[in-house]
């Protein structure tokens, strides 16, 4: 420990700065990971809601869409992780202070827009398996139980979905529609009875 501050003390008052927003941001984006990796870094409660362009994320930096929420905790890390290790790679091959000052800020800059490209692309590969009843509109279905004429009862319809097959209660508006028809979605009406007519 001893000999770490003795290096620490001997960097030039610049440099010391910029190690010590590298060794902070990385120290806080590696619990970041780990909360993440873990379950319980999803919600980045301290984050603004300045988002640009898209509705607000509880992930910090990204909405479903992929908007960019340039205020955000998360964000504001991996920002400062490319400052200070912009400013610490770059110190030996630019000697201008305000030269150095820019490179690490367009290098915390590169690190948002990186690490936004990746979660992205992370949001990408996820497959949201979740059935809901409003896929259906406008789909092609086959009836199974009978469908009662003028909406005097339900029948039930089959409707296939990612390799699952989906019993759903189904109504019409004009003649009864017997099993093994061929329907399309009109609606949903109510919770999760379909509208249907025969094709």
């Amino acid at each position: 420990m001893e000999t770490i501050s003795t290096w620490f003390g001997a960097l030039d008052p610049t440099m010391r700065v910029y190690w010590g927003i590298a060794i902070f941001a990385s120290l806080v984006f590696l619990i970041q990971m780990v909360m993440t990796f873990i379950g319980i870094g999803d919600a980045d409660g301290a984050d603004a809601d300045f988002d640009f362009g898209g509705d607000a994320s509880s992930d910090g930096t990204l909405d479903a869409g992929g908007t960019l929420q340039l205020f955000s905790v998360r964000n504001i890390i991996n920002f400062l992780l490319g400052v200070g290790w912009g400013g610490v790679c770059f110190s030996s091959s630019i000697g201008s202070r305000t030269l150095l000052a820019f490179v690490a800020l367009l290098t915390g800059c590169a690190f948002v827009a990186l690490f936004a490209f990746i979660y992205r692309q992370m949001r990408k590969l996820e497959h949201d398996g979740a059935f809901r009843v409003q896929d259906c509109v406008g789909q092609v279905a086959d009836v199974y139980l009978r469908i009662p004429a003028q909406r005097q009862g339900e029948g039930k319809i089959q409707y296939s979905f990612h390799g699952s097959v989906q019993e759903l209660p189904a109504i019409t508006d004009g003649e009864q529609i017997p099993s093994g028809a061929k329907v399309r979605v009109l609606e949903v009406v109510g919770d999760h009875t379909l509208l249907v007519e025969r094709i």
